[in-house]
C-alpha cells in the first residue's frame, strides 16, 4: 500500500485534534478531583502524573508523524522531478517496442547472460501479427537489430509501434533468457496513474524500466 503525504497530515491533524480533546477534558477532570478531594487524604499523584506522561509521549509520536510528512512531501517531490528532467533526452528502456519511422527503420537491442545456440528474431505489428523475422546472433552479451521496415513478403510495412519476440535455444532445446532494449527519445511525462511515467513514440514505460538517460545528440 502506497502511503502519500495527504494520508498522512490527515491522520496527523486527525490524532492532534483528538489530543488535544482528551487532554482538555483530563484537565477538567482533574481539577474537579483537586477541588473535591477529601483533605484529610489526599489524592496519590502518582496515578495523574503518569497520564501526563502518557500525553507527552502521545505528542511526540505526533511529532515524528509530522517529520515523516515533511519528508514523504519531499521524496513525492523529488520523484517527480526526475521524470521531469528527461524530457528531450534519449532514453535506455527495457522495452520490446520500437517505432517505425516513415522512411526510416525501427532498432532494439537484445542480450543473453549465456550463450545461446539459435536465436530467431521475430517482428509483430500493433496486432500480434508476425511481419517479418530472421535470425539472430548466437552469441552471450548485448547485439543490435536494425528492422528496415520490409516485411517478409517484400512490401513495406505501414510506420509506427512494432514488437520484437527473441527466441533463444540452448544445445538442449532449452529456452535461453534475453533482454530486449530500445532507445528512444523521451517526449512527456504521465502523471495519471499516480506513479509517474515516461512517454516516447512507442507509448508509455514505467521508471523502473529506464536503465539509463543521454542528452540527445
Amino acid at each position: 500500500m502506497e502511503v502519500t503525504a495527504a494520508d498522512t497530515t490527515s491522520a496527523s491533524q486527525t490524532a492532534r485534534t483528538k489530543l488535544s480533546e482528551n487532554f482538555d477534558t483530563f484537565l477538567v477532570l482533574l481539577t474537579a478531583q483537586l477541588q473535591n478531594q477529601d483533605p484529610l487524604s489526599p489524592m496519590d499523584s502518582s496515578e495523574f502524573t503518569q497520564q501526563l506522561v502518557q500525553f507527552s509521549q502521545v505528542e511526540q509520536q505526533i511529532s515524528t508523524n509530522d517529520n515523516l510528512e515533511t519528508l514523504i512531501s519531499q521524496q513525492s517531490a523529488a520523484a517527480a522531478a526526475l521524470p521531469l528532467s528527461y524530457l528531450g533526452r534519449a532514453a535506455l528502456i527495457e522495452s520490446s517496442r520500437a517505432t517505425l519511422y516513415e522512411e526510416g527503420s525501427a532498432r532494439w537491442s537484445y542480450s543473453f547472460e549465456e550463450e545461446p545456440a539459435s536465436v530467431t528474431l521475430t517482428v509483430k505489428d500493433s496486432s500480434g501479427r508476425i511481419v517479418y523475422s530472421e535470425e539472430g546472433v548466437a552469441a552471450s552479451g548485448a547485439h543490435n537489430f536494425t528492422w528496415d521496415g520490409t516485411k517478409a513478403n517484400g512490401e513495406a510495412a505501414t510506420p509506427g509501434v512494432y514488437t520484437l519476440s527473441v527466441v533463444a535455444l540452448d544445445d538442449a532445446g532449452e529456452t535461453v533468457a534475453s533482454k530486449v532494449n530500445v532507445m528512444e527519445l523521451v517526449t512527456g511525462v504521465d502523471f495519471t496513474s499516480g506513479a509517474p511515467r515516461i512517454v516516447t513514440s512507442s507509448g508509455s514505460h514505467d521508471l523502473e524500466d529506464v536503465l539509463g538517460v543521454l542528452d540527445a545528440s
